[in-house]
């Protein structure tokens, strides 16, 4: 150790230090691994189905995941009344430590319930809903309506894709 510098603390690590190998060959900058989570409706017809066949993960329904599921949570509703009502009682579920033992909650997804603008009453609670947890926005997608979830994801929606780790 050279004078003047300070050594900083010890570092302890508890249980088996797993061994690195070297990386192999590849681009300086690989694309890192989609991560994985459930994606919880919070009303029926809530687009879970839709958004976890788009972004990957974990179709849970309207169930929390399981023991072998993702432990983190999206919840989804859409951007209807009663779907905006049933987010912050959810959001307060995990707030309270009610939720399932070992879930996490990472954010709410809103989905369009019809094309255009939100009604400024329900654009007003999208931002209340905003102002207490992330809240991704997804569009109305004609396609997906259709059953057509071949195309890439909305570019509105390109904050959710990279949470999610999807690219297409």
């Amino acid at each position: 150790m050279r004078t003047g510098m300070r050594q900083g603390p010890e570092i302890w690590i508890r249980g088996p230090v797993a061994v690195l190998e070297a990386a192999p060959p590849g681009p300086a900058h690989p694309r890192a691994a989609a991560r994985r989570f459930s994606w919880v409706g919070l009303h029926g017809g809530a687009g879970v189905s839709t958004l976890a066949a788009v972004y990957g993960g974990h179709d849970g329904g309207r169930a929390w995941p399981g023991p072998a599921d993702p432990r983190s949570v999206l919840l989804v509703a859409r951007t209807h009344a009663a779907g905006l009502d049933a987010v912050v009682p959810a959001v307060e579920v995990f707030r309270r430590g009610e939720a399932p033992r070992g879930l996490g909650l990472e954010a709410v997804v809103l989905v369009a319930d019809a094309p255009g603008r939100l009604p400024r009453p329900l654009a007003q609670r999208v931002r209340l809903i905003g102002s207490v947890i992330d809240a991704y926005r997804v569009p109305w997608v004609s396609e997906w309506r259709l059953g057509d979830l071949s195309g890439r994801p909305p570019r509105e929606t390109e904050p959710l894709a990279r949470l999610t780790g999807a690219t297409r």
